[in-house]
């Protein structure tokens, strides 16, 4: 592993905020909201329309920041904008055999998407995963069946990779994602249905960080 590599792995830990497309500007406000909060780890995801001029400002965001961003499918855009990394899904190009992605982002991280311990433990050259659904959710329709706090500890016990558990996590169901061993809590609803997202991030980083019990 590259030792550009190695200090993004280190990062992969608290909130992890998923910042979808929307008309101009308005990933960018999001975004800006989740780091005012505390956030730490962004994904772009831009499955209808991908806006290069928003990427860029997500990335110059994220560097004045201190954060890392990666960008959700598509792969062949992370060096070439200069993200942290890419997040795959069992749909998408090269998910199946990351020989390919691997060699072209040797010092980028993956991530993929999975939802079962055979899924973690083919997981290959992978940097994390994100494992869920784990609560009933309406941000992501093909989330599938919740795999619930027992599913996420199975998967984790699969896996020595950081986890992102993602589906339905509120702030009031984060001690129990954080008590499971999971690494991150992936989140949109979350922040970005608040009515305050700043605050809300800020919520959610706090009650990551408090001390257990």
């Amino acid at each position: 592993m590259s030792a550009a590599r190695a200090a993004r792995a280190q990062r992969l830990r608290g909130i992890y905020a998923i910042v979808n497309d929307g008309p101009p500007g308005v990933p960018l406000a999001r975004a800006r909201a989740a780091l005012d909060g505390g956030v730490r780890i962004l994904q772009y995801r831009a499955k209808a329309h991908f806006d290069p001029a928003a990427l860029r400002a997500l990335v110059a965001l994220a560097r004045e920041r201190d954060a890392l961003l990666i960008l959700n499918d598509r792969a062949e855009a992370v060096r070439a904008f200069d993200c942290d990394g890419v997040h795959l899904g069992p749909d998408d190009a090269g998910f199946h055999d990351l020989t390919a992605i691997r060699a072209a982002l040797p010092d980028r991280l993956i991530g993929l998407s999975c939802g079962t311990p055979a899924e973690a433990r083919a997981a290959g050259d992978a940097d994390y995963l994100g494992v869920g659904a784990i609560y009933a959710t309406a941000s992501k329709s093909d989330a599938g069946a919740p795999i619930g706090i027992d599913g996420l500890r199975a998967t984790l016990a699969a896996t020595a990779l950081p986890v992102a558990a993602i589906g339905g996590i509120t702030l009031e169901r984060l001690p129990a994602i954080r008590a499971s061993g999971a690494a991150m809590a992936a989140v949109i609803g979350a922040i970005f249905a608040a009515a305050d997202p700043a605050r809300a991030a800020r919520a959610l980083v706090d009650r990551w960080e408090a001390p257990a019990g």
